[in-house]
């Protein structure tokens, strides 16, 4: 029994040693532990702690000012970034880093980062500080670009203002017998500025300290108007089925003033389903009373100015637009000799002269609807244009190029003496022109059916310049 006891005894005593040796050890490595946290905090007053990460950079141990300057320098990259917007493969608009103010929030971020081990909630900070202390867990930041988002929204409302086209509805109003308002329908198109922001967005939050230059394009989206020109009235008109050109450049004033007035007569004038028109019939009397001024005009084998020299420039128009839209052309008469306006803009041949009433211009329609005719004229650059809307019925138009031949030279001027003029002075009175003939084939069919094919034949005389010699003493 007393060895019993004493072997417990024994027992018990070397577990009482372990058991306190291994207390001081604890104790002491808690201390060592407590002591190095304490050196490491105080080491830390005023930096990250450790294993904290901006953009994956280690910023752990750093002060505010280190991290500040580590980072101002990488964010100098950016100042050579450029962005480009583009419209229909044309640069609208540039933004320099200067101008969008591009940096990053470093200032920021770093606040977070500082805020590592520093956390009010007393767990966490507990946490915070073991973890990073002893290299457990590491804790990651990201900065971002940022700018003036009111420099890009500015310009893209410019933009906006510039670009977006609103639809049109078509107008058609038919007063006493012609159309007073008259517009076809046209498409507008919508900016699609909310994902151009998304895209200037996108496109500066990746940059991430690196220098880019970016492209982005402006893109758009059809607004479809409400009313159709079929919708808008009550003739089957459509579209455009032809229209006619022609460039009156180095006219007289008279001339052009007689042009605009004659091309005004056939605006809006409606040509009903299987009826004709009459160009004579339509403009009307030519004279002073009607408001026309003296240019130069073909009569009687002579150019002479008389009242509506011009009016030839607005039948060749028509006649042009009507061999585009395919009509039959029932009348058409070449001028005497080449005149040439004509030839500003085409080759002998597609010309048209009118002079009431034996020599008109006359074309048929015999299209599915009526055809309204619409003339525009730019001053500026010196084009008539007559456009023709009705509806079109598939059919096929065969216009050959017009081609010149047995071309000869202008006679020797003419000198006449004129005791009108005093002596010594020499007026011209008329101006030499090349003579030549001229054709070209029309021929128009729809499906298998050839509905006419036509030659065109025009035969030039060569023109002599006449010059009055004065004989008065």
């Amino acid at each position: 029994m007393y060895i019993m006891i004493t072997n417990i005894l024994k027992n018990h005593t070397r577990f009482v040693r372990v058991f306190l040796l291994i207390t001081l050890s604890i104790l002491l490595f808690l201390a060592m532990m407590v002591g190095y946290i304490t050196q490491e905090l105080k080491k830390l007053t005023d930096r990250i702690y450790p294993q904290v990460y901006i953009d994956n950079v280690s910023v752990g141990r750093k002060t505010k000012a280190e991290v500040i300057s580590l980072f101002k320098e990488r964010e100098q990259k950016l100042l050579n970034t450029k962005i480009q917007i583009f419209y229909h493969k044309e640069i609208i608009g540039t933004f320099s880093a200067q101008l969008l103010g591009l940096h990053t929030n470093t200032d920021e971020i770093f606040e977070k980062a500082y805020l590592v081990g520093r956390t009010p909630h007393t767990s966490s900070r507990i946490y915070q500080r073991i973890t990073t202390l002893f290299g457990l867990d590491k804790f990651q930041f990201s900065t971002q670009v940022q700018y003036l988002n009111s420099v890009i929204s500015e310009n893209v409302e410019r933009y906006k203002e510039s670009y977006d086209k609103p639809a049109k509805n078509a107008l058609f109003k038919f007063e006493k017998g012609r159309v007073v308002s008259f517009r076809k329908e046209e498409k507008g198109n919508a900016l699609l500025t909310e994902a151009l922001l998304r895209d200037i967005d996108q496109s500066i939050r990746s940059l991430k300290y690196k220098q880019k230059n970016y492209v982005i394009t402006l893109k758009e989206q059809p607004v479809e108007p409400e009313v159709l020109l079929a919708k808008a009235n009550g003739f089957g008109i459509e579209e455009l089925i032809g229209q006619g050109v022609s460039n009156y450049s180095h006219s007289i004033p008279g001339r052009i003033h007689n042009v605009i007035l004659a091309a005004s007569k056939f605006n809006g004038v409606l040509i009903p389903k299987n009826s004709e028109l009459s160009f004579n019939e339509t403009i009307g009397d030519i004279s002073a009373q009607t408001g026309y001024q003296p240019a130069y005009i073909i009569k009687g084998g002579k150019t002479v100015l008389g009242d509506g020299g011009g009016v030839c420039q607005v039948s060749t128009t028509f006649f042009r637009a009507a061999l585009n839209a395919g009509l039959p052309i029932l009348e058409q008469h070449p001028h005497a000799y080449r005149v040439s306006y004509y030839e500003n803009d085409s080759k002998p041949g597609l010309d048209a002269t009118v002079f009431a009433p034996s020599v008109d211009l006359k074309i048929q329609n015999n299209t599915p609807a009526s055809i309204l005719i619409q003339t525009e004229i730019d001053e500026e650059k010196m084009i008539l244009t007559f456009k023709l809307y009705g509806k079109k019925d598939d059919r096929n138009i065969e216009l050959s190029v017009p081609v010149l031949f047995d071309v000869a030279p202008p006679p020797d001027p003419l000198y006449q003496d004129d005791p009108t003029l005093k002596r010594g002075i020499v007026k011209q009175v008329d101006f030499p022109a090349w003579g030549g003939k001229a054709t070209f084939t029309y021929k128009v069919s729809r499906k298998n059916e050839v509905l006419f094919d036509k030659k065109f034949f025009s035969s030039y005389k060569p023109w002599q310049a006449v010059f009055l010699v004065g004989t008065q003493d």
